[in-house]
């Protein structure tokens, strides 16, 4: 079974290095680490493709070029059933996580995420592998910070890194990247233990 591995994010070079691009980014380091051919724009997902293998294992990287709500049809073009949506990994950015961390969960709700919510309706379950980017600025005790406007979250996601939270940012990619290679590797197990080890 082909893996397929999605990074969210929008199309297009106003939105490169925003927070809302990071499962984008990380998929593009998955590309970059391992053996893909270069991304084709393929028109039946309207999505960018790269075929490869991740330790062998083959895996196609998709980057959806929808805007973010949009992300399940070009999903769906490759998932055709809940039984292959156990080969699939979504990396995703996560406001209620702080910049910095990671989090992999398997099966859960979208958390008002409407790139994972367009996935889970287009291909009708919620059972497959996501790895949450932290995108939200640090609270107290190390915790998101809830931000209570919608303005301000719209503003947040679609901004650009801060220069102080570039180098947190390039590690916690890093770190979604091997995620993503184990996932390929040695199954969810091995790669949710990593993701989830501060």
């Amino acid at each position: 079974m082909t893996l397929v591995i999605v990074g969210l994010g929008n199309p297009g070079k106003e939105y490169e290095k925003t927070r809302h691009n990071a499962g984008r980014s990380a998929v593009e380091l998955v590309a970059k680490n391992n053996d893909f051919d270069e991304f084709v724009f393929n028109k039946t997902s309207n999505a960018l493709v790269a075929k490869g293998a991740v330790e062998g294992e083959n895996a196609t990287l998709v980057l959806p070029e929808t805007m973010m709500n949009l992300s399940g049809k070009a999903v769906a073009a490759f998932v055709k059933s809940p039984k292959a949506a156990k080969s699939l990994l979504v990396i995703h950015d996560d406001l209620d996580l702080p910049v910095g961390t990671l989090k992999m969960v398997f099966g859960r709700g979208s958390g008002g995420h409407k790139g994972v919510e367009s996935i889970m309706r287009s291909i009708k379950t919620k059972d497959f592998a996501r790895i949450r980017i932290g995108v939200a600025p640090a609270g107290k005790k190390n915790q998101a910070k809830k931000l209570k406007d919608e303005e301000k979250v719209i503003k947040l996601v679609i901004g650009k890194w801060k220069p102080a939270e570039e180098a947190a940012v390039k590690k916690v990619l890093k770190k979604a990247a091997e995620a993503a290679r184990l996932f390929a590797a040695e199954g969810i197990e091995a790669a949710t233990m990593f993701a989830n080890t501060r």
